[in-house]
């Protein structure tokens, strides 16, 4: 059940009527099989027969790119294909635990290389198709067949971040093959032990798709483009076994419909619309003026206005870390002086005072202090110009030009308002002598994608939302393997991630994370700034919302008031 957190500073200052609720999230490993009887959909007894007919609107920070989210790493993506599509296992919003979904139970293998899945009975996509072992197989080949030109087209990929590689390198990959035992049996087996695999399968990347579906609409041909970003016709048109179907798209609004024939709870709305408001302004204003239920991403500057109008507001659990990108690809970024001259010239606790929500946390490693691996011992630099000018200077750094990318019109979690938090780092870093080159990009034209991938982006402003409660996700996506983002070479970090990952549950495994930490900390591939408090805001039509710090909110758990 969620329970009511003590107020920050800002919230002893509140009106009466404020609620501030936050999820909390037992962080723990799951190696186990889930509880029996875990797995029954509840039936409300007060769902109309006729089904769920309550329209309820969202209004996003963002226009979600395509819709298939294999092929696309981005929030608000993910949160509508969280409604329409459904993966193995779920996530206990109040443990972490992965829970029963489309799978009723589950079991690994004593080598811990293999998971038989038994899978849920009578449950069809939306096109009619049925869900069975041969459609989970078909999704996961798909996956692990990734061409690298499709890869390289697509706006992002979750598998090899997991996975380690695909099928053109299958011997490094930690994906063998999947086996249909029988309709409602399926078997996963890996090369290797991954302790991390059931929270893995949390993710909404790795949601089932309907076989037919993709199919027909050739899934992978990037034909289609969307935001400016590639997608295939299937990405325009999702189907899946979700409590919710994809009904239409129309420039900045996306149209789902309740599933009649889903297998579990449908809730109380029959209608979803998400609503794009590009500025933390114009999603205030919707929300007062009644034409939105919610918005994600409050940011400071709003805070205080919803406070004064009554509005509610849920703050989430934090589970993000954001952090300044350096690409040591560019050649003055390769020197390790020159990297933490960087660190010491930030000012984390200014830019947390100024542009984040109370209580957000100051970042010295990547992994967040709820999850075991944090390390209270990493080293940090500290916030010291004056230092950083001398390590400048050490390091013959010569006043090259550092282009810095930053986001426009977005607002994510874990940076609610990138432009003003670039002006500050900007500001910070050409006081200690950097060169820095604004160079701002529209987050719908591809931002994410730009500071990905390999290029001339000497710096750049992200974050990482973490999507399942083990340590490997905060570390291994990232810093595992070379990648255009940071150009990172580091094989010594590669190996202890690799080994890390297959380590069981215990004390070995919380010290290999610790060791990780504190090796990324004094080598700065990247610098975390803040661990930050994201927070929605409600109309008082909602009577209560499911926020979960990894986002897997689906809409059947929204009550709206009667």
């Amino acid at each position: 059940m969620p329970r009511t957190v003590a107020p920050s500073k800002r919230l002893h200052r509140i009106a009466a009527g404020i609620c501030a609720v936050l999820l909390p999230l037992t962080l723990a490993a799951c190696t186990g099989t889930p509880a029996p009887g875990a797995s029954s959909p509840a039936t409300p007894s007060d769902t109309p027969a006729a089904g769920p007919t309550a329209v309820f609107t969202f209004g996003t920070a963002a226009r979600a790119p395509g819709l298939d989210p294999a092929l696309v790493a981005d929030i608000e993506a993910y949160r509508v294909t969280r409604q329409v599509l459904e993966g193995l296992v779920g996530v206990d919003q109040t443990t972490g635990q992965p829970t029963p979904l489309l799978a009723t139970e589950w079991k690994q293998s004593d080598d811990g290389k293999a998971y038989d899945f038994q899978l849920r009975g009578d449950v069809r996509f939306h096109d009619g198709t049925a869900f069975d072992a041969a459609a989970v197989c078909t999704n996961f080949n798909r996956w692990f067949n990734f061409s690298d030109a499709l890869r390289s087209q697509a706006p992002g990929s979750s598998f090899k971040g997991v996975f380690k590689a695909h099928a053109d390198q299958a011997e490094l990959s930690l994906y063998r093959s999947c086996t249909a035992l029988a309709p409602d049996n399926v078997r996963i087996d890996l090369a290797e032990p991954f302790t991390g695999f059931l929270q893995a399968l949390t993710m909404p990347a790795f949601a089932m798709s309907s076989p037919q579906a993709l199919a027909a609409q050739n899934a992978d041909a990037l034909d289609q483009n969307v935001n400016g970003l590639a997608a295939s016709a299937y990405a325009l048109h999702p189907v899946g076994t979700g409590p919710y179907v994809f009904t239409a798209r129309d420039g900045d609004s996306i149209t789902l419909g309740s599933n009649a024939d889903y297998w579990g709870e449908k809730g109380q709305i029959g209608t979803v619309n998400f609503v794009t408001y590009d500025h933390p302004e114009s999603r205030l204003q919707a929300l007062l003026d009644g034409k939105i239920d919610v918005y994600d991403s409050v940011t400071v500057g709003n805070f205080d206005d919803l406070v004064k109008n009554g509005q509610q507001i849920i703050q989430r659990d934090p589970f993000s870390v954001m952090y300044l990108g350096v690409n040591q690809a560019v050649p003055a970024l390769l020197n390790i002086k020159v990297r933490q001259a960087i660190e010491m010239a930030l000012d984390k606790d200014t830019l947390i005072r100024r542009f984040f929500i109370d209580n957000t946390a100051k970042a010295s490693q990547f992994v967040p202090p709820k999850l075991s691996g944090f390390n209270n011992n990493a080293p940090a630099l500290g916030y010291d110009p004056a230092k950083a000018k001398q390590y400048l200077a050490d390091a013959g750094y010569d006043g090259a030009e550092l282009k810095f990318y930053y986001p426009l019109n977005v607002a994510r979690p874990y940076l609610p308002t990138p432009e003003k938090v670039y002006a500050e780092i900007s500001r910070q870093l050409t006081a200690v002598g950097l060169n820095i080159k604004p160079v701002p990009v529209e987050w719908s034209e591809g931002y994410l994608k730009q500071v990905t991938s390999p290029g001339d982006h000497a710096f750049h402003l992200l974050g990482w939302n973490g999507s399942y409660a083990d340590q490997d996700n905060f570390v291994g996506p990232l810093f595992g393997e070379n990648n255009g983002e940071f150009g990172l070479q580091d094989p010594q970090l590669f190996s202890k991630i690799a080994r890390a990952r297959g380590l069981p549950d215990g004390g070995e495994r919380v010290e290999a994370y610790r060791t990780i930490n504190t090796h990324i900390a004094e080598t700065v591939p990247a610098i975390p700034i803040a661990f930050p408090i994201s927070a929605l805001a409600l109309s008082d039509r909602v009577e209560s919302y499911p926020a979960s710090p990894v986002l897997d909110e689906v809409f059947t758990k929204v009550r709206l008031k009667p």
